[in-house]
């Protein structure tokens, strides 16, 4: 069986385990559960913290895993991304009290706080930056008011939980992170597989099915406001004047595609979810 590692908790869980459900697998129904068993699909779930996924998919002990950007560089493990998977979103910004750091450079021996030491350590180096990074599990951004460090380098979504705590914003972004599928580097039966069933899933949450009908001497305008992967699907009616299409177009694009469709002459527009795809 391929050996897939899932996190188990955090704010990564939930949309893992969906995509999966989405992509046809089996995941566990007791929370507690440590490893599910799907033969049908040919695969064995192991829900496993986070930050330690990167380092057993490394080691070779699991084949794949779905994990953050963020953790897999700072785990400093073998493990490889394989594909990005649409969600999690994060970015990883420095941060200092208001008008004590401007530059990169200004935090040469500087005590920075972190939850990513290996993350944002090779970041500073890689930038000729030195700095004593000081390794915390959670609350970074009460690390200055607390005297335990200077800076701090941590994940920004708005900046607001920062700025109250009396911190700016400065310098380059660290990573931009979001979950990623990853693995050891040894290709197994049915990753392939995996692959293509999460990106179906990817598909479908960001496509839609577009139906309408519309004037044949429309038709070339039409085709041309959504003309689809390949080329519209085109059905005759039984009205010779009209005739049908089905489409698939972004999901952002779908009330202005139904407009322009619209102000040609399209009627019966219809917009249907996709579940899943093979492209």
């Amino acid at each position: 069986m391929l050996r897939i590692a899932v996190p188990n908790k955090g704010s990564l869980s939930d949309t893992a385990a969906q995509m999966l459900y989405e992509a046809g697998y089996t995941g566990r129904r007791d929370p507690r559960e440590l490893i599910v068993a799907d033969p049908r699909n040919g695969v064995e779930f192991f829900y496993l913290r986070p930050r330690d996924i990167a380092t057993y998919v490394g080691s070779g002990a699991l084949d794949v895993g779905i994990t953050g950007r963020d953790l897999l560089l700072d785990s400093g493990s073998d493990a490889t991304e394989i594909a990005p998977l649409g969600f999690g979103d994060s970015t990883f910004r420095f941060a200092g009290p208001p008008g004590a750091y401007s530059v990169l450079a200004d935090l040469h021996g500087v005590r920075v706080a972190t939850s990513y030491p290996g993350l944002v350590g090779a970041f500073l180096e890689r930038n000729g930056v030195t700095a004593k990074l000081v390794k915390l599990d959670g609350a970074v951004e009460s690390a200055v008011r607390l005297g335990v460090a200077d800076a701090v380098a941590d994940v920004v979504s708005t900046g607001g939980t920062l700025r109250k705590a009396g911190l700016d914003i400065f310098g380059p972004v660290i990573l931009d992170s979001e979950a990623v599928l990853i693995g050891s580097g040894v290709e197994k039966p049915g990753t392939n597989t995996l692959m293509r069933r999460l990106q179906g899933v990817l598909v479908a949450r960001q496509y839609v099915m577009l139906d309408y009908d519309v004037p044949v001497t429309a038709l070339e305008a039409a085709t041309a406001v959504a003309p689809g992967f390949e080329s519209p699907t085109v059905s005759p009616l039984h009205d010779k004047d009209w005739t049908a299409v089905r489409v698939m177009i972004p999901r952002v694009d779908m009330n202005h595609v139904m407009d322009d469709l619209y102000a040609l002459g399209a009627r019966a527009i219809l917009v249907s979810a996709i579940h899943a795809a093979r492209l």
